[in-house]
């Protein structure tokens, strides 16, 4: 039982790539002081799906690490927030929605091995593409049901016109921007659990952390130099994709060198365009961006990497934090 607990609570920490059980619990404490009903949903999603890999007899290995526990924390969460009236703290669902979320955590522990098998050959990660595909499918579906109701965020609309005066910022634009650019990769409308996890993260890794901040900060700095809407960028949905892609390329999948850097800051800057692009495209359908934008761009970026001899990839099985990615680096040079 103590082990399970610890794998779940990797999971949840793996959601930010932290294979570890305090960042996990950290994170899931700031859920749990948004939403009580959230942080119950995002054990739930993790626990079906850890036990169904656990019941298919995954790699052991996978397990323990969290690696089948995170896209079930995100689907459940994106669950409950598209199905309530009240997005910021959930709804408590019914006995339709707690059987549906099972069916779609355990689907996502099915993908991640089908996307291992495609990307697994390239050396790239599935990053929260299970999440996002399942979703995606799972949603749609309940605009044809009637014992789950959707919020009016699902419902599909014409896209809205994006143009008009440039909104005049405040402090509190960067300030919210930011943190709930944090907050929202879980889903949360609320800065400080931003910022508790944040401090999940940086318990584990440091550079992981001021990568995370770093990618949210360029996001709302892009948001604002070219005149985003207030409302959204201070929503933080501008910067929790771009916070992702600064983690995955600043130090995880890459040895964080200079050239590095630059290269993250560009994914970075491309996630920001790439997430207004896609809330666009998919508002017709209704379908939120979820992590999308930090997957594409993630996976580019990460698929190019034989192209540029200056960049020292990381595979996704080696990949444990920026400060030993590079720590092993070093050693390997100085033999």
């Amino acid at each position: 039982m103590l082990g399970f607990i610890d794998w779940v609570l990797r999971g949840i920490g793996q959601v930010v790539f932290q294979n570890n059980p305090i960042s996990g619990a950290v994170i899931l404490g700031g859920i749990f002081y948004n939403s009580w009903i959230y942080g119950i949903a995002c054990l739930f999603g993790t626990i079906i799906s850890t036990a169904t890999a656990m019941l298919f007899k995954a790699d052991r290995g996978l397990i323990k690490a969290g690696l089948f526990g995170f896209n079930g924390a995100l689907i459940a969460i994106a669950l409950v927030a598209f199905t309530s009236p009240n997005f910021t703290t959930g709804n408590l669902p019914n006995l339709h929605l707690w059987l549906y979320i099972v069916l779609c955590a355990a689907f996502t522990t099915v993908i991640i091995p089908a996307f291992g098998a495609l990307l697994g050959p390239h050396k790239v990660p599935g990053l929260t593409m299970p999440f996002v595909l399942a979703t995606w499918f799972f949603l749609g579906a309940l605009l044809q049901f009637s014992t789950i109701d959707v919020s009016n965020a699902l419902k599909p609309t014409s896209p809205s016109d994006f143009t008009g005066p440039r909104p005049e910022y405040t402090w509190v634009t960067w300030f919210h921007g930011i943190t709930m650019g944090i907050a929202e990769i879980f889903f949360q409308d609320n800065w400080l659990t931003g910022i508790f996890i944040l401090i999940g993260i940086a318990i584990n890794t440091r550079i992981g952390a001021v990568m995370a901040l770093m990618g949210s900060t360029l996001a709302v700095a892009v948001a604002v130099f070219y005149g985003a809407h207030d409302e959204a960028i201070r929503d933080g949905l501008f910067g929790y994709n771009a916070a992702l892609t600064a983690m995955a390329l600043g130090g995880l999948f890459y040895v964080l060198n200079l050239t590095a850097f630059v290269y993250t800051v560009i994914g970075v800057l491309v996630t920001a365009r790439v997430w207004a692009s896609l809330d666009v495209f998919l508002e017709p359908s209704g379908m939120p961006v979820l992590t999308s934008a930090f997957v594409f761009v993630a996976w580019l970026m990460l698929l190019a990497k034989d192209g540029f001899a200056s960049l020292v990839p990381v595979a996704p099985v080696d990949a444990t934090t920026p400060e030993e990615n590079l720590a092993r680096y070093h050693t390997r040079q100085n033999r």
